[in-house]
């Protein structure tokens, strides 16, 4: 018997990650590859595999816990062939893809890449490079895949990391600081209204999210994901075009994983084409600080944004179609929400109430109402449409490969987050509700478990929703 220290290993250009959940005991067998840990650093999430096989002596960490590459996790009791006069197991690796046919309940057909002229070749390729697909594109690398991860903007993250969370709470803490600071006047200290210089403000939160962004590129290179932008569409069962600034690269697939995400959702008889009506993207770019803003839409993104205009000086009108703000979430927190907005910024709030029409003029887009209580008609600088997302399914060639996509763009999954097609696998915003980015997480880490052969499984009892 032999006692082996299982430390962290490289992480990349991390240091004090988060241990955020211990997965083994004292006394517990594991074998190799088996996940020990979970960290999370930043917005990223990664499994310890362990390296050896044996049973846990003592863990050493536990949750809440900060550590680096070359900390101590555990230790682990080993046992040697002449002693036990057995041989040792074979570690373990994922199956190939005839051992993954052959198993009961397998399709007739397990994935391979078949002989087709390609570009490219990877066991597994994600689409996406979100949250979820990310996350997927790391586990599967860990787990001895080789992966494509095919993302269509230049920076990797998705909708949550550039364009959504994480610049929106950069400026919440802004909005929230100028707040505290106003507070503040109540008891004797008074700051003065706050000097907006809305080109360093815009800097500081795309350095934010610029940090983030190349720890997502760094962990990538870490772990030998190949990164390939350019918009990806199905082909085939196992082949994807993707359309890149060089031309068109066809990556052939054993199992590829959709994580393709949601986009924002439009209204009839609202002028898109007109800069001063915005999308949540468009609002956090930040290019001026309206007077008047109207927010097309009471819920999480809305409101958000609402805080933030809010407290940099906009006079805010906010309409939602229900009867309430997030609509969805308990009453009890909303009401308090809602009183803040109309104390702190005077903001209008007209709940039941529909925008007909948005006509663009000169002076500004004037906004047609519906509703009990509302103007007939406002104009407004800017207008924030915010009613919701919806599912990229419709938008990825899935015909081609024959996955079943709904009529509203959501393509069914099992809890294995298998689609139709056996070696397809979907997860994120695009297999349904709730669209949070930590659903997407978890769906990415069992997806590529699964496609690596193990035994894994989505079946969530509650998924927290955070505003």
């Amino acid at each position: 018997m032999a006692t082996e220290k299982v430390l962290v290993p490289d992480i990349g250009d991390f240091e004090g990650v988060d241990v955020v959940e211990v997965l083994v005991s004292g006394g517990d067998r594991v074998a190799v590859e088996e996940s020990l840990i979970t960290l999370e650093s930043e917005k990223a999430t990664m499994d310890v595999p362990s390296p050896l096989a044996g049973r846990v002596a003592e863990v050493k960490v536990k949750v809440g816990d900060q550590v680096s590459a070359g900390d101590l996790i555990l230790t682990l009791e080993t046992e040697e062939e002449e002693e036990t006069g057995e041989e040792s197991a074979e570690p373990w690796k994922p199956p190939t893809s005839a051992e993954a046919a052959s198993r009961p309940g397998a399709p007739a057909s397990g994935p391979s890449i078949p002989p087709v002229a390609a570009d490219l070749q990877a066991e597994v390729v994600v689409l996406g490079s979100g949250p979820g697909g990310y996350t997927a594109a790391f586990r599967a690398a860990d787990l001895g895949k080789k992966v494509i991860l095919v993302e269509r903007y230049p920076e990797l993250g998705g909708v949550c990391l550039v364009v959504g969370c994480i610049p929106s709470k950069a400026l919440l803490h802004v909005a929230g600081i100028i707040e505290a600071a106003a507070d503040l006047g109540e008891h004797g200290v008074d700051f003065g209204p706050p000097t907006l210089d809305l080109e360093r403000l815009r800097a500081w939160k795309d350095a934010v999210v610029g940090r983030l962004t190349q720890g997502i590129a760094t962990m990538a290179k870490k772990r030998k994901v190949e990164v390939l932008q350019g918009t990806g569409r199905l082909t085939s069962p196992h082949t994807l075009a993707v359309a890149t600034e060089e031309g068109e690269t066809t990556v052939a697939f054993e199992t590829a994983i959709l994580a393709v995400g949601s986009r924002a959702m439009e209204l009839p008889g609202i002028p898109y084409d007109d800069p001063r009506v915005m999308g949540s993207t468009g609002a956090l770019r930040l290019e001026e600080i309206p007077k008047r803003l109207l927010l097309v839409g009471g819920g999480i993104i809305g409101l958000e944004m609402a805080m933030v205009y809010g407290a940099l000086g906009s006079e805010l009108t906010v309409v939602e179609l229900l009867d309430g703000l997030i609509p969805g979430c308990d009453r009890d927190l909303v009401r308090p929400l809602e009183r803040r907005l109309k104390k702190r910024y005077g903001a209008r709030i007209y709940l039941e109430t529909r925008v007909t029409e948005i006509v663009a003029q000169k002076r500004g887009l004037k906004a047609l109402l519906e509703g009990e209580g509302a103007p007939a008609s406002a104009t407004f600088e800017r207008v924030l449409m915010a009613v919701g997302r919806r599912p990229n399914g419709d938008r990825i060639g899935a015909d081609a490969a024959a996955v079943e996509v709904d009529e509203r763009g959501f393509i069914p999954v099992d809890l294995q987050q298998r689609t139709n097609v056996p070696n397809i696998y979907a997860i994120g915003d695009v297999t349904g509700e709730p669209m949070l980015a930590h659903r997407a997480t978890h769906q990415g880490k069992v997806a590529a478990e699964v496609a690596a052969g193990g035994k894994s499984a989505f079946d969530a009892r509650v998924i927290p929703s955070v505003a």
